[in-house]
């Protein structure tokens, strides 16, 4: 984009030695070449529409319609949402879900706070501990399944059941996997091995913010160790907590990876999701109309979730 302005500049000097002024000067004419800064922003914008925003508009429409991935749709109506209402292996993914959210949320941020509390000294290791508490969070979660799927081998002297019997714990041998009481539970034990050190680090984080002061004013009080934690370090950890709640929330409700790459859903269906429903019926039924159903109602529930978590835990910071 350029613009063009004129400017009027006076005749020379000397021209009045040689004549009466005229009182007219040149006009030279200069070209802006600035470019609009909105300019910038138009390539960003273009590439998130068709990334992002084009197939979440798509997937909404495709959740009325009978669409089987190829060729040509109807439309129908509320049709796929009555139908997951009726789909009795979805809505044991929902309780399924649900429990498996509930117990990482949990134990992963509770073993991430013990971690962060254990760290949180003075001790020579404390680096290293911190990088190898921290390290299974950078693994890919398939990768975390298949070294699981090691350790919950049903074998006597393999993995977990191996140990408990070096132990002398031979009689809490289980196939881990394979019995649909204790699958979701093992794949729930198996998240929290891998993103507790990530709770950890934000936690850690928290507690560097803490001000020494204070807990040496406590101190001086007479207060305890407990005492120092519930009054002073645990009001002033809330937009930690808030931040790992929130992460570990979403990250249950939409857990796929492990899910699928440990048990894939079983035995049978007791360690279905929504995330492996969704997956399974577009890509191995060519259900796409009903998937993006479920994907729409999923969405739909992890953002009211979401929601209604993060406006608790705000307020919550606030009378802390």
């Amino acid at each position: 984009m350029t613009s063009t302005s004129e400017k009027t500049v006076p005749g020379p000097a000397g021209r009045a030695a040689d004549g009466p002024d005229t009182g007219r000067g040149r006009r030279v004419r200069h070209r802006d070449h600035t470019i609009p800064p909105w300019l910038f922003v138009v390539p960003a914008l273009v590439v998130y529409g068709i990334v992002v925003l084009y197939p979440s508009l798509a997937g909404v429409m495709y959740a009325f319609t009978d669409w089987s991935g190829i060729g040509g749709f109807s439309f129908t109506g509320t049709d796929n949402f009555r139908a997951l209402l009726d789909d009795g292996r979805a809505l044991e993914s929902v309780s399924n879900t649900l429990l498996l959210t509930l117990a990482v949320v949990v134990v992963q941020n509770g073993i991430g706070l013990l971690l962060a509390l254990g760290v949180h000294t003075n001790i020579k290791s404390r680096a290293v501990l911190r990088l190898i508490f921290f390290a299974p969070a950078v693994v890919s979660p398939v990768m975390v399944a298949i070294l699981w799927k090691y350790v919950y081998n049903p074998e006597n002297g393999a993995g977990l059941n191996g140990l408990l019997g070096t132990v002398g714990l031979g009689g809490l041998r289980q196939d881990w996997l394979g019995n649909p009481s204790l699958a979701l539970w093992s794949v729930a034990a198996m998240v929290v091995w891998q993103y507790a050190g990530y709770s950890m680090v934000v936690f850690l984080a928290g507690l560097q913010g803490v001000p020494a002061e204070l807990h040496e004013a406590a101190r001086i009080d007479g207060a305890g160790s407990w005492q120092r934690f519930r009054y002073v370090t645990w009001p002033l950890l809330a937009p930690a907590l808030t931040i790992n709640l929130m992460l570990s929330t979403i990250g249950g409700l939409k857990l796929f990876d492990q899910v699928y790459a440990a048990t894939n859903g079983g035995p049978g269906t007791s360690s279905e999701t929504l995330s492996t429903v969704l997956y399974k019926e577009a890509f191995v039924y060519g259900k796409f109309g009903y998937s993006t159903a479920v994907a729409l109602v999923l969405a739909l529930f992890v953002a009211a979730v979401s929601l209604v978590q993060l406006r608790y835990l705000r307020a919550r910071e606030v009378t802390a």
